[in-house]
C-alpha cells in the first residue's frame, strides 16, 4: 500500500482539530445574540422583577413584598412584648433580599399608619415631616388587630426564601381589605400605582353592605384631617382625582390659623409654599408661624389692605392649602398588574376573607372530627374493658388485631373507619388515666364537641352571614377612635384671576401700540396681576386680547385698555364710529364675554379707513348723553345734536350698530352721564360651598343694585353683614340664616342660654350696620347658641315641651304679639325650659318676606 506524505497527514489532523476561518464565521454567525434582543430581555426581567417583588401591592393581603416580610419577622419575634425597631429589620432580613434602610422605611411607613404595628418611642409626624428616631431608639410590636385578621399558619401558603434556608409566606392569609385601608403607593417600570387610605369603620360597613347585596359607596379618610371634594374621585381609578384643601379659620381680620394639612403635605412644605407665593406677589402676608404641637396651628399674619375672604381663596389658588390628587389603582393579580376600583378592590377582598374563613371553618370542622371519633373510640375502650383482649397477647400485631375486633360491635357508632394509627394511639393509653376515667366528664366533652360541629357546620351553610358577623365583630372591637377624620365637602371652583393680587405695573404707548410691564419710560396704566388678560381698543376700531407681559405690540393708536373679565355680562361698551365706505357713522353697545387670545377682532364694518369717534367702557351698563358736532361744511341744518346711548340695545360685537348721522362729523363728547340701562344683578347663595354666585346656583337671595347688603346669622348667636362681592366666603357648617339685608325688617330670634338652662325669644332691628363685622345678640356664654331666626313680619312658632313622649306637649306661640322690640344687646324674654325637645318656624305666607332657613 502507498503510503500518504506525512505533511499531508498532518495537514489533515490539523483541518479536523481546527475549523478554517470561513466554518468560525458561520458557527459564530449562529450563536450570535444581538444586543438588542439583550437588552430586550433583560428590561422585561427587571421591569417584571421590580412590579412583582417591590412596587406593587397584591391583592390578596394588599402588601407589598418588603411589608410583608417584616410583619411575617415579627409574628415569629412576637412575646407580647416590645422589640427594639433594629432587631425587626435584623429579623426581616432573613427574608429580604435588599439593604437595611429600605426595610427600615418600610416599617417605619407602617408604624405611622397606626394599624397593624403598636409603636413606642419616636417614630416621627407625617404633619410635619419630622424622620422617626434611629431604629436602635424606637420599638414595635404587632397590633392585636393585626393579629387577629393577618395570621393563621394552618391556611398559610409558603414559598422558600431568597436564599433557600427559610420558609416565609406567598401571602398573608388577610381577612380584612387592608389595601383601601392604609393605602399604596409605588413607582415600577412602566407603570405606577397609587391607592389613597379609607377610612376604617366605612370599609367595614361597605364590606357588610356588599355582603347583603346593598349598594355602597367609598371614598378616601386621611390621618392629618382637613377636607375632600371627592366629586371626580372615579372609584380610585386611573382618570380620577380628588382635591384635599387644609382648613383655613379667621381668627381676626388680620389673621388666619390653618388648621390642618392636606394628605402628603407637611408643615414646612405648606410654609415655604406660603412664602413663596409671597415672594412671587401672588397673595400679601406679613409673616407665617408654625405653632404646631399636638395639633396643627399655622399663623397667618395679613398685610394691610388685604381682606380675609381674599386670602384663604389666594392660599387655596396659590399654595399647597390645596392640592389635587390622581389616584391610579394597580395592583398585582394573578403575578400581574391590574387596574381596578376601590369597589372592585373591596368586593375581591370580601370574597377573599370569605374563602379564608371557608378554610378556616373547614379545618376546625377537620379538628373537630378527630376530636369526637378519638373521643368515642377511648370511651368504648376503656368503658368496654377491650384493653383487657391484649392481656394474652404476646406479638405487637396481635395486640393491634385484639383491639380491632374488640372494637368491632361498635364501628357503626363512628363516623369515619377506624385506621390503624387510631389503634395504635389507644395502646398508647396509661393505666392510670384508664383507672380515673370519668365517664361524666367524657360524656360532657363529646357533647361539646358535638355542638361545636353543628355550630361550624351551620356557620359553613350560612357562610355570608358567618362573614357578616365577622365583620361586625371587628367593627365593634377596633372601630371605636377610627371615625372619619377627612371632611367631605364640595369645593368651589377658584377664579385665579379675579383674586389674584396686583403684584406688576403696567404701562403702555398709546401711539406706538406698546403695552407691558417693562416699558417704564412709558405711561402708567393702571396695576394689574401677571396672570391678568388686558382688553386693549384701537382708534381704527380693532379690538385685541393678550396675556400681560413684558412689552407686547397690540396696533398703534390705542384708546382704551382695561383688565378682562372673562364671562362679564355687565361690562358694556358705548362706540361711534365712521364707516370708511360709506362715510355714515354709526353707534353701537355690546359686551365682550369671550375670545380667543391675541386675535384681532373688528368692531366696525370691516372696511379700509373707518374710525372711531367716541369709546367709553361702563361697568355697570351705564348709557350716557353724548353731543355730536357735524363738520361745518355738511350739508346738515343743524350742526350739533345730542345722542342717547339708551336708546340702543345691547348686541353683540360684531354687530354694526345704528346709524347716527350720514354727515361728517367734526367731535363726539361727553355731555351728561346716564343711568344703567341692566336689570339688577341676580346672587345666589349655595349653601353646600358658603358661595355667592351669579350662575343660578342654590337659593335666589334677590336682586341687588350697588349699596344692597346681605345678611348672615351664626348658630354662635352673631349676626355679620356684607356686600355681595362673590369672594365672600360664608361658613357653612355655622350658618343658619342668609338673605337680602332689608334695614326695615324687624328681626325675630330663640336662643339657648346654658347658665339657666332657659330657651329666650328677643326682637330688634339691626342697628350695627359696619360691614364684614359680627355682631353677638345673644347672651355670652360657653354652651349659648341660636336656635331660630328669621325676618318674618308676624312669625310663628311650634314649641313640643316636655322631657318624656308621653308627657310631650305642642303650643303655638307668635311671636310679634307677645314679644316686644327691644334693642339687639337685650337679653329678650324667657319662653321655654330645657326640656324643650322641637321648635318650627310656621311660615305667614309671605314668599318674599320667608327667605331660606338652614336647619
Amino acid at each position: 500500500m502507498r503510503l500518504k506524505p506525512a505533511i499531508v497527514i498532518l495537514q489533515a489532523e490539523i483541518d479536523e482539530a481546527y475549523p478554517t476561518m470561513t466554518e468560525q464565521n458561520e458557527h459564530a454567525e449562529q450563536s450570535m445574540v444581538h444586543i438588542d434582543h439583550m437588552y430586550k430581555d433583560w428590561f422585561l426581567d427587571y421591569a417584571s422583577y421590580v412590579i412583582l417583588e417591590r412596587a406593587v401591592p397584591a391583592i390578596e393581603d394588599g402588601m407589598k413584598p418588603v411589608q410583608r416580610r417584616i410583619l411575617h419577622a415579627m409574628k415569629e419575634m412576637d412575646d407580647g412584648r416590645f422589640n427594639k425597631v433594629a432587631n425587626v429589620i435584623g429579623q426581616t432580613m432573613q427574608y429580604h433580599p435588599h439593604g437595611d434602610a429600605s426595610i427600615g422605611d418600610a416599617i417605619i411607613n407602617l408604624g405611622q399608619k397606626d394599624l397593624l404595628i403598636e409603636t413606642q418611642g419616636n417614630w416621627g409626624d407625617v404633619r410635619t415631616g419630622d424622620s422617626a428616631a434611629a431604629p436602635r431608639y424606637i420599638e414595635a410590636r404587632l397590633s392585636k388587630f393585626a393579629l387577629e385578621v393577618a395570621f393563621n399558619n394552618k391556611t398559610t401558603e409558603w414559598q422558600l426564601s431568597y436564599d433557600g434556608r427559610k420558609n416565609e409566606p406567598l401571602t398573608l392569609p388577610m381577612k380584612f381589605p387592608l389595601l383601601l385601608a392604609q393605602g399604596a403607593e409605588g413607582i415600577a417600570v412602566g407603570l405606577s400605582t397609587k391607592i389613597l387610605p379609607h377610612n376604617f369603620c366605612e370599609i367595614l360597613d361597605a364590606a357588610i353592605k356588599h355582603l347583603k347585596n346593598k349598594k355602597f359607596e367609598l371614598y378616601p379618610d386621611f390621618n392629618t384631617g382637613a377636607m375632600i371634594d371627592v366629586g371626580n374621585y372615579n372609584d380610585g381609578m386611573r382618570g380620577g382625582k380628588v382635591r384635599v384643601r387644609a382648613r383655613i379659620e379667621e381668627v381676626d381680620k388680620k389673621t388666619l390659623a390653618i388648621k390642618d394639612v392636606p394628605y402628603g403635605t407637611t408643615t414646612s412644605q405648606l410654609v415655604d409654599s406660603i412664602l413663596k407665593a409671597n415672594d412671587n406677589g401672588k397673595i400679601k402676608i406679613k409673616s407665617v408661624t408654625d405653632n404646631t404641637a399636638k395639633d396643627v396651628e399655622l399663623l397667618v399674619q395679613l398685610a394691610p389692605g388685604v381682606t380675609t375672604d381674599q386670602t384663604i381663596d389666594a392660599l387655596y389658588a396659590f399654595t399647597d392649602c390645596e392640592i389635587s390628587i390622581s389616584p391610579n389603582a394597580c395592583v398585582i393579580i394573578g403575578e400581574k398588574p391590574h387596574f381596578i376600583g376601590a369597589s372592585d378592590l373591596l368586593k375581591h377582598s370580601v370574597q377573599h376573607t370569605k374563602a379564608l374563613l371557608l378554610r378556616e371553618l373547614e379545618i376546625r370542622l377537620g379538628e373537630l372530627e378527630d376530636d369526637w371519633h378519638y373521643s368515642s373510640l377511648e370511651k368504648i375502650f376503656i368503658e368496654k374493658r377491650i384493653y383487657r383482649d391484649i392481656e394474652e397477647e404476646t406479638t405487637w400485631e396481635g395486640v393491634l388485631t385484639a383491639i380491632d375486633n374488640g372494637l368491632k360491635p361498635y364501628k357503626k357508632k363512628l363516623r369515619r373507619e377506624v385506621t390503624r394509627d387510631d389503634i395504635v394511639r389507644l395502646t398508647e393509653i396509661k393505666i392510670k388515666r384508664i383507672s380515673k376515667y370519668d365517664t361524666f366528664k367524657a360524656d360532657e366533652h363529646i357533647k361539646g364537641v358535638e355542638d361545636e360541629i353543628a355550630e361550624v357546620n351551620n356557620n359553613i351553610t350560612h357562610l355570608n352571614d358567618y362573614a357578616i358577623r365577622y365583620y361586625e365583630g371587628l367593627l365593634k372591637k377596633y372601630g371605636k377612635g377610627r371615625e372619619r377624620k377627612t371632611e367631605i365637602r364640595p369645593f368651589e371652583t377658584i377664579q385665579v384671576n379675579t383674586i389674584a393680587i396686583a403684584n406688576t405695573k403696567l404701562y403702555v404707548n398709546w401711539k406706538e401700540g406698546f403695552i407691558g410691564t417693562g416699558l417704564k419710560k412709558d405711561e402708567h396704566a393702571f396695576d394689574c396681576s401677571d396672570l391678568d388678560n388686558i382688553i386693549v381698543f384701537r382708534r381704527d376700531g380693532k379690538m385685541m386680547i393678550t396675556k400681560v407681559a413684558d412689552k407686547t405690540f397690540v396696533g398703534k393708536d390705542i384708546i382704551h385698555l382695561a383688565i378682562f373679565q372673562k364671562n362679564d355680562e355687565r361690562t358694556t361698551y358705548n362706540m361711534i364710529y365712521v364707516d370708511g365706505k360709506t362715510g355714515f357713522s354709526f353707534a353701537k353697545r355690546f359686551n365682550v364675554t369671550g375670545i380667543t387670545r391675541d386675535k384681532e377682532y373688528d368692531l366696525t364694518k370691516g372696511n379700509p379707513n373707518s374710525k372711531v369717534h367716541y369709546f367709553s367702557s361702563n361697568a355697570n351698563g351705564e348709557a350716557e348723553v353724548v353731543a355730536i358736532t357735524l363738520s361745518p361744511g355738511s350739508k346738515a341744518r343743524i350742526k350739533v345734536l345730542d345722542f342717547h346711548f339708551e336708546e340702543l340695545e345691547i348686541k353683540n360685537r360684531g354687530a354694526g350698530g345704528n346709524q347716527v348721522t350720514k354727515y361728517p362729523i367734526k367731535s363726539v363728547k361727553f355731555k351728561e352721564k346716564g343711568r344703567s340701562t341692566l336689570s339688577a344683578l341676580k346672587i345666589f347663595f349655595e349653601k353646600s360651598i358658603g358661595r355667592l354666585n351669579k350662575d343660578g346656583n342654590g337659593i335666589l337671595l334677590g336682586h341687588f343694585d350697588e349699596t344692597d347688603r346681605i345678611i348672615s346669622f351664626y348658630k354662635d348667636g352673631t349676626y355679620e353683614l356684607t356686600d355681595f362681592e362673590l369672594t365672600n366666603r360664608y361658613d357653612p357648617d355655622n350658618l343658619i340664616h342668609i338673605e337680602k339685608f332689608n334695614p326695615e325688617r324687624i328681626v325675630s330670634a330663640i336662643y339657648y342660654d346654658n347658665k339657666s338652662a332657659q330657651y329666650y325669644a328677643k326682637r330688634f332691628v339691626v342697628e350695627s350696620q359696619t360691614l364684614k363685622n359680627k355682631y353677638l345678640f345673644i347672651k355670652e356664654g360657653e354652651g349659648n347658641f341660636l336656635k331660630l331666626v328669621t325676618t318674618q313680619a308676624e312669625p310663628v312658632v311650634t314649641m313640643v315641651t316636655g322631657k318624656k313622649k308621653a308627657d310631650q306637649q305642642e303650643e303655638e306661640l307668635a311671636l310679634h304679639e307677645t314679644i316686644d322690640v327691644t334693642g339687639w344687646k337685650a337679653v329678650g324674654t324667657k319662653i321655654a325650659g330645657n326640656d324643650l325637645k322641637e321648635i318650627t318656624l310656621v311660615s305667614d305666607g309671605n314668599e318674599s318676606e320667608s327667605p331660606t332657613l338652614f336647619d
